[in-house]
């Protein structure tokens, strides 16, 4: 007598949506390829290297284009099409764009940066590494699960200790690499026991299955759902160098490459704020009452914390420029995290993230343009003082022009009209919010930062002490402040544009 038939297994196998995953793919091929080229390219022609890494990150930013047509996702559940591992959504094209645009500047400082180290760092590893780290950044955005997102988050983590200690036979590179690596891995154990104990009361990674069954925990693993929530939290907060755990920021920037500070400037932050997102209003939303709270305390501390570090820099101060740079990004991740605290009391969460977005978007590119400028002035003047950019505006104009407009751009202040914008959104986000105390204290931090940003504004147009020293600006760091300079001039002329990414397309 022969068996029922038995229904066919659902198969394990699906098609992959190369396009979807198309930007972080090419970026991290493109590492392999310099790395093993660089065993064979000789000594003289190792700028192609520079120059192909270039290639590959512009090559990745154009393939966001074909993604605008909708939403599109891969890795999924064979059992539910609907929970997958991949997104690329509105939100993840964002993020991509920034963070993919400003490797690509921060490659074009570095081919300059590596011509002038004089073989003082090698080339064939430097560019693996960064395009390493930007691979994971690119991928972070777009991770739906919380494994994907941690091991995103440690590719792009990984490689950029590496390239922070990478020069050779520099104690102060040495140094900021080592304190950078000891307390990113500390988060990151921290990070990772708080979703080990999301995992266990819940039994799932994917963030919307997490968002779905964290609501029906048992009461006896409730307090431990909450250790979790909070534990997980510790770990994003290091990588957006919130208070109080921003303590590696300035010995980093200035032991790094400068190119490598503005890399972690702009893309280390993103990449924090984008996990932090996703992580508390994707897949802890019914925790709001946790993690809001405790987001808007460490809003308040640490934008108070970073403009008071960069009110005490002292212009004759090595590295003082760099220094104030660093805190300056202290307290401007301050500013990134108002609108992630309101979503816990705003009935439009959506809005309140789309203006962490539009906010980051401005700072990534007038930030990205101020690090450019210092590059310029660090070839002719090592130690990088703010007092060295006096009288700027005698030797180079045009550099001392945008560099004040970048810096005016932070403070908010016209005719930086998108920094001006990107701050009253936050500031509206938080008061929609009902958290007015938040927004009283944003307002005191940004009459606070007006001080240095005014005070270096004008020291570019004072008289130079001796004679003014002409700056030639290599072409890869003329493209570099080019490009920052002409987004931030044309976010500030229409600045309605930025509106357009309120929509993240998460809900």
């Amino acid at each position: 007598m022969s068996s029922p038939a038995q229904p066919p297994a659902a198969s394990l196998v699906q098609s992959v949506d190369w396009l979807a995953i198309a930007p972080p793919t090419i970026v991290a091929v493109v590492g392999l390829t310099v790395l093993v080229a660089d065993l064979f390219v000789a000594e003289h022609r190792k700028a192609l290297l520079g120059w192909t890494s270039v290639a590959g990150l512009a090559a990745a930013t154009a393939m966001l284009l074909p993604l605008l047509d909708g939403d599109r996702s891969t890795f999924c559940l064979t059992s539910d099409a609907t929970v997958c591992s991949y997104t690329a959504d509105r939100f993840t094209l964002v993020i991509q764009f920034l963070v993919l645009g400003g490797a690509l500047l921060a490659a074009l400082l570095s081919v300059t940066a590596l011509k002038d180290a004089r073989k003082g760092l090698p080339e064939g590893e430097y560019w693996f590494l960064l395009l390493s780290s930007a691979a994971g950044a690119a991928l972070l955005p777009a991770s739906r699960d919380l494994a994907t997102l941690i091991v995103a988050l440690e590719v792009a983590s990984l490689p950029a200790f590496a390239l922070v200690g990478l020069k050779y036979g520099d104690r102060k590179s040495s140094e900021a690499a080592l304190k950078f690596f000891l307390s990113s891995v500390t988060a990151t154990a921290v990070s990772l026991m708080g979703i080990s104990f999301v995992y266990a009361t819940t039994g799932t990674l994917y963030l919307t299955q997490v968002a779905d069954r964290i609501q029906n925990v048992d009461g006896q693993f409730h307090t431990l759902a909450q250790t979790g929530v909070v534990l997980t939290l510790v770990g994003f907060a290091f990588k957006t160098a919130a208070v109080p755990f921003h303590f590696w920021v300035p010995d980093t920037y200035v032991g790094a490459p400068l190119p490598i500070a503005a890399y972690l400037s702009v893309i280390g932050k993103a990449v924090g704020f984008s996990g932090l997102i996703l992580v508390t209003v994707v897949a802890l939303p019914s925790y709001a009452d946790v993690w809001g709270p405790a987001l808007a305390a460490l809003a308040a501390l640490t934008m108070t914390v970073g403009n008071a570090g960069a009110l005490r820099q002292q212009a004759t101060r090595a590295y003082s420029a760099v220094r104030l740079l660093a805190w300056s990004s202290v307290g401007q991740a301050g500013y990134l995290l108002v609108p992630i605290a309101a979503a816990a009391y705003s009935g439009d969460a959506e809005k309140s993230i789309g203006s962490t977005v539009a906010y980051a978007l401005m700072y990534g590119a007038v930030n990205l343009g101020a690090f450019a400028v210092a590059a310029l002035v660090g070839r002719t003047k090592v130690l990088n003082r703010v007092a060295d950019y006096r009288g700027l505006y005698a030797s180079s104009p045009l550099s001392a022009l945008l560099l004040a407009f970048f810096l005016l751009c932070l403070a908010g202040l016209p005719p930086g009209i998108i920094g001006l914008f990107a701050k009253v959104t936050v500031f509206s986000a938080a008061v929609d919010a009902g958290l007015g105390w938040l927004a009283v204290v944003m307002a005191v931090n940004v009459v606070i930062a007006l001080f240095y940003y005014l005070q270096w504004t004008a020291l570019l147009f004072r008289a130079p002490e001796g004679e003014p020293e002409k700056h030639r600006v290599p072409g890869p760091v003329t493209a570099a402040i080019a490009l920052t300079g002409v987004l931030g001039i044309a976010l500030s002329g229409a600045p309605q544009l930025i509106l357009r990414f309120t929509d993240t397309g998460l809900f």
